[in-house]
Protein backbone atom coordinates (compact mmCIF):
# COMPACT_ATOMS: atom_id res chain seq x y z
CA UNK A 1 0.00 0.00 0.00
CA UNK A 2 2.62 2.21 1.09
CA UNK A 3 4.62 1.41 -2.26
CA UNK A 4 1.37 2.56 -4.43
CA UNK A 5 1.20 6.37 -2.68
CA UNK A 6 4.94 6.99 -2.93
CA UNK A 7 4.94 5.67 -6.56
CA UNK A 8 1.37 8.24 -7.19
CA UNK A 9 3.88 10.78 -5.86
CA UNK A 10 6.79 10.01 -7.90
CA UNK A 11 4.27 9.91 -11.25
CA UNK A 12 3.21 13.80 -10.08
CA UNK A 13 6.48 15.01 -10.52
CA UNK A 14 7.41 13.21 -13.65
CA UNK A 15 4.37 13.99 -15.28
CA UNK A 16 3.99 17.65 -16.67
CA UNK A 17 0.86 19.88 -15.72
CA UNK A 18 -1.63 21.26 -18.19
CA UNK A 19 -3.60 23.76 -16.36
CA UNK A 20 -6.16 23.98 -18.59
CA UNK A 21 -6.28 20.96 -19.96
CA UNK A 22 -9.44 18.69 -19.60
CA UNK A 23 -9.03 15.87 -16.66
CA UNK A 24 -12.28 14.01 -18.11
CA UNK A 25 -11.46 14.39 -22.01
CA UNK A 26 -11.00 11.77 -24.87
CA UNK A 27 -7.88 10.26 -24.72
CA UNK A 28 -7.14 10.38 -21.25
CA UNK A 29 -6.01 7.66 -18.82
CA UNK A 30 -6.65 7.36 -14.92
CA UNK A 31 -5.59 5.17 -12.64
CA UNK A 32 -5.68 4.57 -8.66
CA UNK A 33 -7.08 2.76 -6.19
CA UNK A 34 -10.49 2.42 -3.80
CA UNK A 35 -10.45 1.14 -0.24
CA UNK A 36 -13.59 -0.41 1.11
CA UNK A 37 -15.78 -1.55 4.01
CA UNK A 38 -19.00 -3.96 3.24
CA UNK A 39 -21.53 -6.08 4.96
CA UNK A 40 -23.50 -9.02 3.00
CA UNK A 41 -25.56 -11.59 3.07
CA UNK A 42 -26.46 -14.50 1.18
CA UNK A 43 -29.01 -17.78 0.33
CA UNK A 44 -27.61 -21.27 -0.13
CA UNK A 45 -29.04 -24.31 -2.37
CA UNK A 46 -27.96 -27.38 -1.97
CA UNK A 47 -28.51 -30.27 -4.47
CA UNK A 48 -27.61 -33.63 -3.60
CA UNK A 49 -27.98 -37.23 -4.90
CA UNK A 50 -30.39 -37.86 -2.01
CA UNK A 51 -32.17 -34.49 -1.75
CA UNK A 52 -32.58 -30.65 -2.43
CA UNK A 53 -32.22 -28.10 0.25
CA UNK A 54 -32.10 -23.65 0.38
CA UNK A 55 -32.10 -21.65 3.61
CA UNK A 56 -29.87 -18.87 4.71
CA UNK A 57 -25.96 -18.66 4.26
CA UNK A 58 -23.56 -16.91 5.84
CA UNK A 59 -23.39 -12.97 6.33
CA UNK A 60 -19.68 -10.99 6.28
CA UNK A 61 -18.19 -8.20 7.28
CA UNK A 62 -15.22 -7.49 4.60
CA UNK A 63 -12.67 -5.17 3.70
CA UNK A 64 -11.83 -4.34 0.11
CA UNK A 65 -8.17 -3.35 -2.15
CA UNK A 66 -9.29 -2.43 -5.75
CA UNK A 67 -6.47 -0.92 -7.93
CA UNK A 68 -7.82 0.44 -11.21
CA UNK A 69 -6.37 1.51 -15.12
CA UNK A 70 -8.83 3.65 -17.11
CA UNK A 71 -9.02 4.96 -20.46
CA UNK A 72 -11.36 7.87 -21.82
CA UNK A 73 -12.99 6.82 -24.99
CA UNK A 74 -15.18 9.56 -25.17
CA UNK A 75 -15.40 12.79 -23.05
CA UNK A 76 -16.62 11.88 -19.39
CA UNK A 77 -16.75 7.83 -20.21
CA UNK A 78 -13.79 5.95 -19.24
CA UNK A 79 -13.30 2.00 -18.96
CA UNK A 80 -10.62 0.42 -18.28
CA UNK A 81 -10.04 -2.91 -15.89
CA UNK A 82 -9.79 -3.52 -12.60
CA UNK A 83 -8.82 -6.01 -9.52
CA UNK A 84 -10.58 -6.40 -6.43
CA UNK A 85 -8.47 -7.83 -3.46
CA UNK A 86 -11.60 -8.75 -0.22
CA UNK A 87 -10.71 -10.56 2.71
CA UNK A 88 -13.17 -10.45 5.44
CA UNK A 89 -14.75 -12.49 8.48
CA UNK A 90 -17.90 -14.98 8.03
CA UNK A 91 -20.75 -15.66 10.30
CA UNK A 92 -22.87 -19.11 9.49
CA UNK A 93 -26.01 -19.09 10.99
CA UNK A 94 -25.74 -21.18 14.55
CA UNK A 95 -21.86 -21.07 14.34
CA UNK A 96 -18.54 -18.95 15.02
CA UNK A 97 -16.69 -17.54 12.84
CA UNK A 98 -14.43 -18.30 10.00
CA UNK A 99 -12.43 -16.18 7.42
CA UNK A 100 -12.13 -15.67 3.28
CA UNK A 101 -10.57 -14.09 0.55
CA UNK A 102 -11.40 -13.45 -2.77
CA UNK A 103 -9.08 -11.82 -6.23
CA UNK A 104 -11.23 -10.75 -8.65
CA UNK A 105 -10.00 -9.10 -12.17
CA UNK A 106 -12.65 -7.38 -15.11
CA UNK A 107 -13.62 -4.81 -16.53
CA UNK A 108 -15.04 -1.38 -15.16
CA UNK A 109 -17.12 1.41 -17.32
CA UNK A 110 -17.34 5.12 -15.91
CA UNK A 111 -19.70 7.84 -17.03
CA UNK A 112 -18.75 11.43 -15.24
CA UNK A 113 -21.40 14.29 -14.70
CA UNK A 114 -19.32 17.10 -13.97
CA UNK A 115 -21.06 20.07 -11.44
CA UNK A 116 -17.91 22.37 -11.57
CA UNK A 117 -14.09 22.83 -12.40
CA UNK A 118 -13.27 21.48 -9.14
CA UNK A 119 -15.89 18.10 -8.66
CA UNK A 120 -17.82 15.55 -10.55
CA UNK A 121 -20.40 12.79 -9.76
CA UNK A 122 -20.09 9.55 -11.84
CA UNK A 123 -21.65 6.03 -11.83
CA UNK A 124 -19.65 3.30 -12.55
CA UNK A 125 -20.52 -0.57 -13.56
CA UNK A 126 -17.92 -3.27 -13.23
CA UNK A 127 -17.21 -7.32 -13.54
CA UNK A 128 -15.45 -9.44 -12.00
CA UNK A 129 -13.49 -13.19 -12.06
CA UNK A 130 -11.81 -14.97 -9.95
CA UNK A 131 -11.53 -17.50 -7.41
CA UNK A 132 -12.16 -17.72 -3.31
CA UNK A 133 -10.46 -19.50 -0.40
CA UNK A 134 -12.51 -19.81 2.37
CA UNK A 135 -12.91 -21.89 5.71
CA UNK A 136 -16.43 -23.26 5.95
CA UNK A 137 -18.10 -25.49 7.64
CA UNK A 138 -18.64 -29.40 6.25
CA UNK A 139 -21.09 -30.74 8.56
CA UNK A 140 -19.21 -29.79 11.88
CA UNK A 141 -15.86 -29.58 10.57
CA UNK A 142 -14.44 -26.99 9.29
CA UNK A 143 -12.50 -27.28 5.47
CA UNK A 144 -10.85 -24.69 2.66
CA UNK A 145 -12.84 -24.44 -0.09
CA UNK A 146 -11.74 -23.01 -3.43
CA UNK A 147 -14.27 -21.35 -5.37
CA UNK A 148 -14.83 -19.78 -8.74
CA UNK A 149 -16.77 -16.61 -8.46
CA UNK A 150 -18.66 -14.28 -11.48
CA UNK A 151 -19.33 -10.87 -9.67
CA UNK A 152 -21.12 -7.50 -11.03
CA UNK A 153 -21.20 -4.20 -9.08
CA UNK A 154 -23.16 -0.68 -9.97
CA UNK A 155 -23.65 2.14 -7.93
CA UNK A 156 -22.98 6.18 -8.22
CA UNK A 157 -19.81 8.21 -6.91
CA UNK A 158 -18.33 11.98 -6.38
CA UNK A 159 -15.23 13.29 -6.74
CA UNK A 160 -12.89 16.00 -5.82
CA UNK A 161 -10.21 17.36 -8.68
CA UNK A 162 -7.03 18.82 -7.20
CA UNK A 163 -5.38 21.52 -9.58
CA UNK A 164 -2.56 18.43 -10.11
CA UNK A 165 -5.37 16.04 -11.37
CA UNK A 166 -5.91 14.18 -8.07
CA UNK A 167 -8.92 13.27 -7.62
CA UNK A 168 -10.22 12.12 -4.13
CA UNK A 169 -13.49 10.16 -4.02
CA UNK A 170 -16.00 8.14 -2.47
CA UNK A 171 -18.00 5.08 -4.07
CA UNK A 172 -21.13 3.20 -3.19
CA UNK A 173 -21.92 0.29 -4.78
CA UNK A 174 -24.42 -2.99 -4.74
CA UNK A 175 -22.55 -5.97 -5.58
CA UNK A 176 -23.73 -9.34 -7.11
CA UNK A 177 -21.55 -12.57 -6.55
CA UNK A 178 -22.18 -15.97 -7.40
CA UNK A 179 -20.12 -19.06 -6.31
CA UNK A 180 -19.67 -22.69 -6.63
CA UNK A 181 -18.23 -25.77 -5.52
CA UNK A 182 -18.56 -29.81 -4.87
CA UNK A 183 -17.50 -31.57 -2.31
CA UNK A 184 -17.43 -35.11 -1.18
CA UNK A 185 -19.07 -36.27 1.83
CA UNK A 186 -19.62 -40.23 2.82
CA UNK A 187 -19.60 -40.64 -0.71
CA UNK A 188 -22.31 -38.28 -1.89
CA UNK A 189 -21.54 -35.95 -4.01
CA UNK A 190 -22.75 -32.22 -3.04
CA UNK A 191 -22.30 -28.96 -5.60
CA UNK A 192 -22.80 -25.67 -3.16
CA UNK A 193 -24.25 -22.71 -4.73
CA UNK A 194 -23.57 -19.32 -3.25
CA UNK A 195 -25.59 -15.88 -4.51
CA UNK A 196 -24.02 -13.13 -2.21
CA UNK A 197 -25.90 -9.62 -1.93
CA UNK A 198 -23.50 -6.91 -0.94
CA UNK A 199 -23.67 -3.21 -0.17
CA UNK A 200 -19.88 -1.54 -0.75
CA UNK A 201 -18.57 2.19 0.66
CA UNK A 202 -15.07 2.85 -0.58
CA UNK A 203 -12.85 5.96 -0.67
CA UNK A 204 -10.21 6.15 -3.20
CA UNK A 205 -7.69 7.98 -5.31
CA UNK A 206 -7.37 8.37 -9.04
CA UNK A 207 -4.54 10.06 -10.74
CA UNK A 208 -5.85 11.83 -14.29
CA UNK A 209 -3.44 12.17 -17.21
CA UNK A 210 -2.93 12.56 -21.08
CA UNK A 211 -0.39 10.39 -21.96
CA UNK A 212 3.20 11.60 -20.61
CA UNK A 213 1.43 14.71 -18.67
CA UNK A 214 -0.79 15.38 -15.91
CA UNK A 215 -4.22 16.00 -16.91
CA UNK A 216 -4.40 18.96 -14.74
CA UNK A 217 -7.25 21.08 -15.05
Amino acid sequence: MKRFYVSLIVSSFLFNIIGNAQVLSKGNFVIGTTMGFSTSDSKVSLESTNSNAEGDGPSATQISFAPNIGYFVVENFALGIGMDYTFGSVKEPNLDEVTDSDLLFGPFFRYYIPTDNDAAFFFQTDFGFGSSSDQQYIGTSIQSIDSNIFAIGAGPGFTIFSNNAIGVEALFKYNFARSKFNTQSGGVSTTTTTKTNQYDLSIGIQFYFESLKSAGR
